[in-house]
């Protein structure tokens, strides 16, 4: 609807054809264009909320300045429907960009995907708003399932095993044409990106997306998926994958694994997956050598176990490994005073306890 009135909406996630914006507010989504527009925190102007009393909290005021008590929005967005059911939304969308530029890209090293993330901010600048990385894993298994060739040359995977997808959005599309040009040209005489190739139309951009897009289904079909939504300072992002690879291989040999990875790599968004190639039932074992090492992993790196995806039933008991307990105390006192029969998804989002303790 909101193309149609010339706007968008300011996230954009691969669910996005059967997702809800109630559900993604309540999840405070992010998506390949978090860089670009920010998180929902940023955008969402005004919820109405029904309390677990069946209070009506009016929180719809559109007004962009409005310092006038607690903004207690903001309680309600990523709080997983633990707290109360959203049932309006006032949402600010920006404008359709006029010119869109898209580039897909192959690097030698993960420093030489840094490097080229630093070169994006710096070239590119205020168009820039999507930089997507893809790992060779990944990459392969999608063109296999698809039975179609990548849009680049398949090098050996130990040469050029990383894949970029940068995007651009502005109004004016020579001007955004030539500073993604130069940008591509800086990289690959730098060394740095030594294959690529600059989307030339639209159909062109949609099958470079459509690479990063089935990333997650594809993977998903290939056996029973363990995955980790974590945020990692970018210096160490494919550190982690490396780290996880080496402890299956010397603490799990039960059966063969699968690690892949593909994320947001500009905000420290590491989607890691790991899968049982053909079983597509959970092995009780590869869960307990994953969990809680990939955590406690992530801690060590000053990471997020949770970039984008929430905790649910499945990490919220790991919420005080992360948190103060101070703070931890004072997110179930706001539980309990909003939903003292804790009525409201039960079980999710803050580690188990009784609503009485």
């Amino acid at each position: 609807i909101s193309e149609r009135y010339g706007y968008l909406i300011p996230i954009d996630i691969g669910s996005k054809g059967s997702c809800q914006i109630g559900g993604n507010v309540s999840t405070n989504a992010g998506g390949q264009y978090y860089y670009r527009f920010g998180s929902l925190h940023a955008n969402v102007l005004g919820v109405e909320v029904v309390t677990a009393k069946g209070d009506v909290l009016d929180l719809m005021s559109c007004n962009r300045k409005d310092n006038t008590g607690y903004d207690l929005k903001h309680l309600f967005i990523g709080a997983e429907g633990t707290l109360g059911i959203i049932t309006k939304i006032a949402l600010s969308c920006p404008k359709l960009p006029t010119s869109r530029q898209a580039a897909l890209l192959q690097c030698p090293t993960f420093n030489n995907v840094r490097t080229t993330l630093s070169t994006a901010k710096e070239k590119l600048g205020e168009i820039l708003s999507a930089f997507e990385f893809m790992d060779y894993e990944v990459v392969c298994l999608v063109q296999q399932q698809q039975q179609q060739t990548v849009l680049i040359e398949e090098d050996d995977e130990s040469d050029n095993p990383f894949f970029l997808l940068v995007e651009t959005q502005g109004s004016n599309s020579e001007h955004d044409r030539e500073k993604m040009e130069q940008f591509l040209e800086c990289c690959m005489e730098d060394g740095f990106v030594v294959n690529g190739i600059l989307a030339q139309d639209g159909k062109q951009m949609e099958e470079m997306w459509n690479i990063r897009e089935s990333c997650n289904p594809i993977v998903k079909a290939d056996g029973y998926n363990y995955k980790y939504d974590i945020s990692i300072p970018i210096p160490e992002f494919y550190d982690m994958v490396e780290e996880m690879k080496d402890h299956l291989s010397t603490n799990y040999t039960t059966r063969s694994t699968r690690t892949v990875s593909w994320g947001h790599v500009i905000d420290g968004n590491l989607h890691l997956n790991i899968t049982t190639p053909g079983i597509f039932t959970e092995d009780k074992t590869l869960t307990e050598v994953i969990e809680p090492y990939i955590f406690e992993s992530v801690i060590r790196r000053n990471g997020s176990i949770s970039a984008e995806h929430g905790l649910g039933q499945c990490k919220n008991n790991y919420l005080p490994m992360v948190k103060d307990a101070h703070v931890v105390m004072l997110m179930k006192y706001v539980k309990d005073m909003l939903d003292p029969h804790g009525i409201m998804n039960p079980g999710k989002f803050l580690p188990s306890y009784s609503s009485s303790s």
